[in-house]
């Protein structure tokens, strides 16, 4: 074991030092040692790396790296990507500093049997699948490793904002898949990482075609075409939003959105798996096309083993809310084979911040996932372990003031549960909850609570909050009790919205 030092080919007056051990981490294209105080690590090229690839990566951490980080906002991105800081060369080879990942990016435990994975990075591949989480799996992830279902829309939030943030800059990742995105759903966090691959349009081209389950159809279906055919489909920004749509509804749902039962006759497997994932690609949960709803082809007579997932009766993607289940069918069933009807990223984390407002704490102390969404049903119960939810259920939805006198519906609303919390956005239309809030604007305002066999809002620091139905005030440090059919209006200085109040169940 031997320490090296490498000098920067942007700054020769910066040095940086690895350990060499003989035996380093190999990626696909890369071999990564570790700094000796692991706080970074030195990624050298296998190949040899061409001008353009050079000048790349020279630009990424240079002129992008500023643009993205040294400004306001940018030590939130810090923490979202792995995002190289130098380039180096090293016995004729290129390379780069990557800093280390937050320990948050790495098993404490792994699987609950062994630990084998002890120690090992937190890929999303462990976290997107059933076979790493059902009571009968034979390897199971660890309790403690998993959080709950509410930690997966967190996390796809902060994927969702890191590919905003790349595709308003100009850029694509190129290979997003759950490989390259670390998560941990204990801290709710996410880490984009391989990111020396961003392609340009028209300047830096895309080295990979990405990564099996996450390469669009219209890659796959022309790859067998010249990189320079006009026909020939590569890499960019709006690939990038279909391997987004399979990570959120992986993470959200613990199986493939492509992944079926379609046959396509006797043929070879690497034809069958083109024609699955390419020209031929069917939204497992198609609305009118049931011919790739079974799961026989991914576990064969094990498919039981997993349930509830892979039961689409059980846990259709409508679980998820109205807000998703639109995106899903943009992205799987418009957008599929037509790349412009994709949802773009920021309508992604829009729509999972929405779907948060719905949410429900199963009645069961022992359901592995714990909240649920709730659907507007019938009858309102836990998807994941049917249990029947044990309490009324208050549904507010709001109306903005379009013009003087005229109240229209926002397409938004907040489900209640003890303790849900109100806050400035809930009051003021002009607050988008992104990354920018600031803490003045994440105050909690008011809190519902259970008390005496009635629903109350709590008016903690609320400017105007008005019982509209019965014409009264409700000063701060006061309660408002909510009643079937009632409407409460809100207001600040620049905004007013109108509640209507549904108590169901």
């Amino acid at each position: 074991m031997s320490s090296r030092t490498v000098v920067s080919i942007i700054d020769s007056s910066k040095k940086y030092q690895y350990i060499d051990n003989g035996e380093p981490m190999r990626g696909g294209m890369k071999d990564v040692y570790f700094s000796p105080d692991k706080s970074y690590v030195v990624a050298i090229y296998r190949d040899k790396q061409d001008h353009n690839s050079i000048e790349r990566l020279r630009n990424i951490c240079t002129k992008y790296y500023n643009s993205f980080f040294n400004r306001e906002g940018g030590d939130f991105y810090k923490e979202l990507y792995a995002w190289p800081t130098d380039v180096i060369s090293v016995d004729g080879k290129t390379g780069i500093i990557v800093p280390c990942y937050s320990k948050n990016f790495f098993f404490t435990k792994g699987y609950s049997t062994n630990d084998l994975l002890k120690g090992k990075e937190k890929e999303g591949k462990w976290f997107a699948s059933a076979k790493f989480r059902t009571s009968s799996a034979r390897l199971k992830l660890d309790k403690s490793e998993l959080g709950n279902w509410l930690s997966y829309f967190q996390v796809c939030v902060n994927i969702s904002r890191g590919v905003k943030r790349m595709h308003a800059a100009g850029l694509a990742h190129s290979d997003l898949s759950y490989k390259n995105v670390l998560i941990d759903p204990v801290s709710k966090s996410a880490a984009i990482i391989d990111i020396d691959g961003l392609v340009v349009p028209g300047l830096y081209p895309p080295d990979v075609i990405g990564t099996a389950d996450f390469i669009a159809p219209e890659v796959v279906a022309t790859k067998h075409l010249d990189a320079k055919d006009p026909n020939r489909n590569l890499p960019n920004r709006l690939t990038d939003l279909h391997a987004l749509a399979v990570l959120i509804y992986m993470y959200l749902l613990y199986r493939h959105p492509l992944r079926g039962g379609n046959y396509f006759g006797a043929i070879e497997s690497d034809e069958e798996e083109d024609l699955l994932m390419g020209k031929k690609a069917l939204f497992i949960e198609h609305p009118t096309d049931d011919s790739n709803r079974n799961f026989k082809r991914e576990y064969g007579d094990s498919v039981q083993k997993f349930y509830p997932w892979t039961d689409l009766q059980s846990t259709p993607y409508t679980i998820t809310g109205p807000y998703l289940k639109e995106l899903f069918d943009q992205a799987f069933v418009k957008g599929l084979q037509n790349p412009r009807e994709r949802p773009l990223a920021e309508m992604w984390e829009q729509a999972l911040i929405k779907t948060n407002d719905l949410k429900l704490q199963c009645s069961n102390s022992s359901c592995e996932q714990q909240w649920f969404i709730y659907t507007n049903t019938k009858v309102t119960k836990c998807p994941f372990c049917n249990t029947r939810y044990n309490h009324s259920i208050p549904v507010l939805d709001f109306f903005y003031q379009f013009k003087p006198g005229v109240w229209k519906p926002e397409n938004q609303r907040l489900v209640i549960c003890n303790n849900t919390t109100l806050h400035k956005w809930h009051v003021n239309r002009n607050i988008i909850r992104n990354e920018k809030l600031t803490a003045a604007d994440k105050k909690r305002l008011g809190y519902f609570v259970f008390h005496n066999n009635s629903w109350l809002l709590i008016n903690e620091g609320l400017k105007g909050l008005k019982d509209v139905t019965n014409d009264v005030e409700v000063p701060r440090g006061e309660s408002l009790e909510l009643i079937d059919g009632n409407k409460i209006l809100l207001s600040d200085d620049e905004s007013e919205r109108v509640m209507t109040i549904t108590i169901t169940n």
